[in-house]
């Protein structure tokens, strides 16, 4: 991998503090920047003030949901190509496939994954 490219750097959104802080090691020791924060009011200002290649959003979040961030964020120019994961320990299909639909990259279910498995898949998705 060219050191030269562009550095990665990644918003994650999780309203539980040590999924958040584990996540947020795990990423870091992988190379990633992260910034992390617990509800999508604190979320959305990083973006606005920001460059992310990818978003970590957690679905179940306190005040607004991951679904209505994810609305904000391909609903803005400036932003709607970043891309998102939607973290998730719901069994809810409808939820998740309304995620999709509203165009999030994938879901990944938060108990069924690890954090070293998390950093794969975002090194994946991020090329």
């Amino acid at each position: 991998m060219d050191e030269q490219q562009t550095e990665k750097k990644i918003l994650l959104v999780e309203d539980e503090d040590f999924i958040r802080d584990i996540y947020k090691r795990q990423l870091t020791m992988g190379g990633f920047t992260v910034d992390a924060f617990g509800n999508g009011q604190e979320g959305l200002a990083a973006l606005s003030q920001n460059t992310y290649s990818l978003v970590l959003l957690d679905i179940m979040l306190p005040g607004m949901t991951g679904l209505d961030i994810l609305k904000r964020i391909k609903s803005d120019e400036r932003t709607k190509n970043i891309t998102v994961i939607l973290l998730t320990n719901l069994g809810q299909e409808s939820v998740i496939n309304e995620g999709l639909a509203l165009g999030a990259k994938e879901h990944i279910m938060k108990a069924s994954i690890t954090p070293d498995q998390l950093v794969e898949k975002v090194k994946q998705l991020l090329g």
